[in-house]
């Protein structure tokens, strides 16, 4: 992919990293018992870091805008289903 500056390999990899860490989230969540609520908002705060690490650590040639824009937007919605699922948790089904 040279119109981003970043190889193939090193792009499935950028993507995969955000998918893996919020997995791994949900599979430590599960063996702690973890409330809906921590493991949602921890996920939210994994998603955020990447938003943050992908817009503004990455050198500019391959930095990724919109992938941390999704990023983020992943994060106030996993927020706000935290939130939910603090207020009331027998509403949650997951």
């Amino acid at each position: 992919m040279s119109h981003t500056g970043v190889d193939v390999i090193d792009f499935l990899l950028y993507t995969m990293y955000p998918v893996a860490a919020i997995f791994l989230v949900e599979i430590a969540s599960r063996p702690l018992r973890a409330p809906k609520w921590a493991k949602l908002w921890t996920q939210a705060a994994v998603s955020f870091g990447f938003a943050i690490h992908y817009m503004f650590i990455l050198q500019a040639p391959q930095n990724f805008p919109l992938t941390a824009l999704v990023m983020a937007a992943l994060g106030v919605a996993l927020l706000y289903q935290g939130r939910r699922a603090r207020i009331a948790p027998e509403k949650t089904p997951y």
